[in-house]
């Protein structure tokens, strides 16, 4: 028997229905192309296959490859799976897909962040992200609570987040000490045009959020003239005594500008 690694962030999801439903989410067509995250024990995998994806799962775990292998040695011989071992972090998103795509993943948690910012800031990015998240980071990237932050301008920027599901901790082995959630990203696009109209972007937006409790008038010292500031607070109407998490993305993209 194969148990997860704690390293490797492992938690095998083992419902039926949940699987279903994030295939579901991910409103796979026949045919098209979908890069799977960590594909465990390959739950996630045979539901794909089954709706008729051509697969390409990355799996970082050596000991899964073998078992995968076997397990799907049919739908690779035919070409529907392409079997990778390799850790997603470390690989050149413009070499793992040169065509239309979507990622569709139950990812280990501890790299959800950069998984995100690495196919929303690539040259290729996916038409859509279905993954399998942290609950608690889910409601941070949607804004629940309608405070914004780094990580949902982060996002929202590129696409448009829901949660499309929460997923109790029961539904994994071993169970988790956190509930989960599947995320949709939908409406993908490139917002910026350039690579240095994006990274001024992030720019403004980790000056802004600097120091949380300062207005972000006086945050936004780092990057912009109080000059600049306040004339850009008076073309888009902003109170002086806004903070970070009450502006939204369409201002602080003005600001960036």
């Amino acid at each position: 028997m194969l148990f997860a690694k704690k390293s490797l962030g492992q938690n095998f999801l083992i419902s039926p229905r949940i699987v279903g439903a994030i295939v579901n989410a991910g409103n796979v067509v026949p045919g098209e192309r979908v890069i799977e995250i960590g594909p465990g024990k390959g739950v996630l995998t045979k539901a794909l296959l089954e709706a008729g994806a051509h697969v390409k799962a990355i799996e970082k775990d050596d000991r899964l490859i073998p078992v995968l292998a076997e397990t799907f040695k049919e739908d690779i011989a035919k070409g529907a799976l392409e079997l990778v071992h390799d850790d997603i972090m470390e690989m050149d998103l413009n070499e793992v897909t040169n065509s239309a795509y979507k990622v569709i993943a139950n990812i280990p948690y501890y790299v959800t962040g950069g998984i995100i910012r690495d196919f929303l800031s690539a040259q290729n990015k996916p038409s859509l992200m279905v993954l399998m998240v942290q609950k608690e980071v889910a409601a941070r990237i949607v804004a629940r609570d309608g405070k914004e932050s780094v990580l949902s301008l982060s996002v929202k920027a590129y696409a448009r987040p829901e949660i499309s599901m929460s997923v109790s901790r029961g539904n994994f082995f071993p169970i988790p000490n956190v509930d989960s959630a599947v995320i949709k990203l939908s409406d993908i696009r490139d917002p910026f045009g350039d690579r240095a109209a994006e990274e001024r972007f992030f720019d403004v937006v980790k000056a802004g959020f600097g120091q949380k409790r300062k207005r972000l008038a006086k945050n936004l010292d780092a990057v912009l003239s109080k000059e600049e500031v306040a004339r850009k607070f008076a073309e888009l109407r902003l109170d002086e005594n806004i903070r970070a998490e009450d502006v939204p993305l369409d201002a602080w993209i003005e600001l960036a500008r």
